[in-house]
C-alpha cells in the first residue's frame, strides 16, 4: 500500500509541477507577446484636443471663436511609419504609412511617393530629403505635419532585411510587369528580368521592386507611381504567401533582426499574430493622390491633391473616433 501511495504522490507532484510550468510559460508569453502601448505623450497621445475653424465662420470672427474638438483614439489601432532605406543613396527609398486596426480587422498601407512636395524651404522640398537630412525622426515629424495624423511607431528596414524576409518564406511567385535591363556599377545593382510570371528569391525581388528605368532610359510611363504599384503588388504576393505558410509570428523575429524600430520583439510578434488572423483579404493598399508632373523651385515634384488626400487620410489613416479636418493637413500647392 505504501508503494502505491508513494507512486500516487509522485505522480501528483509531477502533475503539479507540469501545471506550474505551463502557467509560468503562459504568463511569460503574455508578458512578451503583447499589444503595443501608444506613447502617453506626443506623438500619438491617447486623446487629442484639436482647434478647427469652421469654413462657414466669418473670417473676422474666426480667430476669436475657434471650434475645439476632442477626439479619442480607437482601441488597438496603430499608425506605423515604414521606411525602406537605401543605404548607398542615403535616403528613404520607400516610405509607407500603415494603419493597423486590429479591432476592426483591417490593415491599410498608404504609399508616399518619394518626390512628394513638402511645405518647407529646404535645399530640396521632397519627402525623400527629409530622411536624408534628419533620419527617421525628421521624416516622422514631416509626415505628421503633412497629413495631420500621429505616427505612433517607426520601422526602418535596410535592403538586407527585405532580402531575408523574402528568402524566409521560400521566395515569391510574381508577375514581373516589364522587361527590366538596368545596371548601376556604383551600387553594385544589376537588374535583368523578362516580363512575365517568375519565382523570385530575396535578392531578385529587391531588384524588381527597386527598378524604375532601363539603361536606355525607358521605364514606367508614370515614373515613381509605376514603381509604387509594383511594390504594392509584390507586397500583396508576400502577404498571401505568408498567410498560406501560417508562420507570421516566427517571421517577426527574422524581421526584427534587420530593422530599427521602437516596437519590441513582443510587439512585432503580436502584430504578426493579429495580421495572420486578419488575412491577406483584410490588407488594402493606397497611394497618396497627386500629380507627378509638378514643378517647384525648378525641381520636379509630386504635388498632392488636397481634397483627395484628405478623403484618403480619413478613409485609411485616421486613428480617431472623429474625422480629421482639412485645416490639420499642411499641403503646399504651387
Amino acid at each position: 500500500m505504501n508503494n502505491v501511495k508513494n507512486k500516487t504522490d509522485r505522480a501528483l507532484r509531477l502533475l503539479a509541477a507540469a501545471a506550474l510550468a505551463l502557467l509560468a510559460a503562459a504568463a511569460l508569453t503574455r508578458a512578451l507577446v503583447r499589444a503595443p502601448e501608444i506613447p502617453a505623450s506626443p506623438p500619438g497621445a491617447q486623446e487629442r484636443t484639436v482647434t478647427v475653424v469652421s469654413a462657414a465662420q466669418p473670417a473676422e470672427t474666426a480667430a476669436e471663436a475657434p471650434l475645439s474638438v476632442r477626439r479619442t483614439r480607437r482601441p488597438d489601432c496603430y499608425i506605423i511609419l515604414v521606411c525602406g532605406v537605401d543605404n548607398a543613396g542615403g535616403g528613404s527609398d520607400t516610405t509607407m504609412l500603415v494603419r493597423f486596426d486590429a479591432h476592426n480587422r483591417r490593415v491599410d498601407v498608404v504609399s508616399l511617393p518619394r518626390d512628394t512636395l513638402l511645405h518647407r524651404e529646404w535645399y530640396s522640398n521632397k519627402l525623400n530629403y527629409a530622411y536624408a537630412s534628419g533620419g527617421t525622426e525628421r521624416l516622422r515629424a514631416e509626415v505628421e505635419n503633412l497629413l495631420g495624423v500621429p505616427v505612433d511607431f517607426t520601422v526602418s528596414v535596410d535592403l538586407r532585411g527585405f532580402v531575408a524576409l523574402v528568402d524566409s518564406i521560400g521566395g515569391v511567385d510574381f508577375d514581373v510587369p516589364a522587361d527590366m535591363d538596368y545596371d548601376d556599377p556604383y551600387q553594385g545593382l544589376h537588374i535583368h528580368f523578362a516580363k512575365g510570371p517568375q519565382h523570385l528569391n530575396g535578392q531578385e525581388a529587391m531588384g524588381v521592386v527597386r527598378w524604375r528605368k532601363n539603361n536606355d532610359g525607358g521605364g514606367y510611363a508614370d515614373a515613381d507611381i509605376g514603381r509604387i504599384a509594383t511594390q504594392q503588388a509584390f507586397l500583396k504576393a508576400v502577404a498571401a504567401q505568408t498567410m498560406r505558410l501560417g508562420n507570421a509570428p516566427a517571421l517577426a523575429q527574422v524581421f526584427f533582426s534587420y530593422v530599427r524600430t521602437d516596437l519590441t520583439a513582443g510587439n512585432l510578434a503580436w502584430l504578426a499574430s493579429e495580421a495572420l488572423d486578419i488575412g491577406a483579404e483584410g490588407v488594402f493598399f493606397h497611394t497618396l493622390p497627386g500629380d507627378g508632373a509638378g514643378c517647384y523651385r525648378r525641381e520636379s515634384v509630386y504635388v498632392l491633391d488636397p481634397d483627395a488626400t484628405l478623403a484618403l487620410v480619413n478613409e485609411a489613416l485616421d486613428p480617431y473616433d472623429l474625422q480629421i479636418a482639412a485645416e490639420e493637413l499642411d499641403i503646399l500647392v504651387p
